[in-house]
């Protein structure tokens, strides 16, 4: 029998329901709109790892503060990619660029390489130009031996670093890359979504930067991210970089000014402040050299360089 015009019909209160609903749920895909995706993700798991530190650091003090810490907020990274994954975008966590084959890990490796290479370079210019000293070698470790204290360090800087790259690339950048599609070219989506994606990255750096001008070096190291990201389709690289160029800009060579970790280089920094430190010109020109060098790796990798084709697709869980 043919369903009558009254059962077709919506009643009012599912029409209501259907219109009020509109602005934030995408109807066809079962899912959140894409702006809502965007953020959700970079704030609940921002307001979790900052309520892990608060209750972390009112029961622990140094060193089992940071070892704590580190694995609570390793925690509430790994809860949040599962989650975003079921709940709001409905997808694979290898839809974010997480595959964890052979070639992501080789790929990661490339990355961490070249991030040591590139603060190498800048350490080696910082003391040739006379803007670095070196004054010492294993220094603050604090109560911990030395290497303890460099894999705390390592596990709390991958952490933070693999946070920033799942929230401000493989979410944020990846949901407004999908909900322009088909309204601008892809070259468009992509452009927008990198755009918006890096500048919000540099906006929430604003405490590490004393005048406006330092806010280029974090919305470069954004831009950087974000190419390598749509370029090759997968997290892979822009972790990698990321995680061992804070590691080794602070850890190893003593270049770093923010964070006071265990250094293997202690230096003495007396160059201008323009030139040296983590936003200077030297960090700046080879924080450049390095996304250059990344983009070769994914060409040789690849055999060209051309959007991945998931960035701007949603494959369903």
């Amino acid at each position: 029998m043919s369903p009558t015009a009254e059962q077709t019909t919506p009643g009012p209160f599912r029409r209501g329901w259907h219109y009020l609903t509109l602005p934030v749920w995408n109807r066809d895909q079962h899912r959140l709109r894409a702006p809502l995706r965007a953020v959700l993700p970079l704030v609940c798991t921002f307001v979790g790892l900052a309520a892990v530190q608060t209750a972390v650091r009112a029961q622990f003090v140094h060193p089992w503060r940071e070892i704590v810490e580190a694995v609570g907020l390793a925690a509430v990274l790994v809860v949040g990619v599962v989650l975003s994954a079921r709940l709001l975008d409905r997808r694979p966590v290898a839809g974010y660029g997480l595959s964890f084959d052979r070639q992501w890990w080789r790929s990661l490796a490339v990355g961490g390489a070249i991030a040591t290479a590139v603060n190498a370079g800048a350490f080696a210019v910082a003391v040739a130009a006379g803007w670095a000293t070196v004054v010492g070698f294993a220094g603050g470790a604090g109560a911990l031996p030395f290497p303890a204290a460099m894999v705390v360090v390592f596990a709390y800087v991958a952490v933070a670093a693999s946070w920033e790259e799942f929230v401000f690339r493989g979410t944020m950048l990846k949901n407004l890359a999908e909900g322009l599609d088909g309204y601008v070219p892809n070259w468009g989506i992509v452009a927008a979504a990198v755009l918006v994606s890096s500048v919000i990255f540099a906006a929430l750096h604003g405490g590490k930067v004393d005048h406006v001008g330092q806010y280029g070096y974090y919305l470069l190291a954004g831009g950087i991210f974000a190419s390598v990201y749509v370029l090759s389709g997968d997290l892979a690289l822009p972790i990698g970089f990321h995680v061992f160029y804070n590691v080794t800009m602070s850890a190893v060579f003593g270049l770093g000014t923010s964070q006071q970790p265990p250094e293997l280089v202690v230096l003495d920094l007396v160059g201008p402040a323009r030139w040296v430190g983590e936003e200077g010109l030297v960090h700046v020109v080879f924080a450049a050299v390095g996304g250059l060098l990344l983009l070769a790796y994914i060409r040789q990798r690849d055999g060209h360089l051309g959007l991945a084709d998931g960035v701007t697709q949603w494959t369903r869980r």
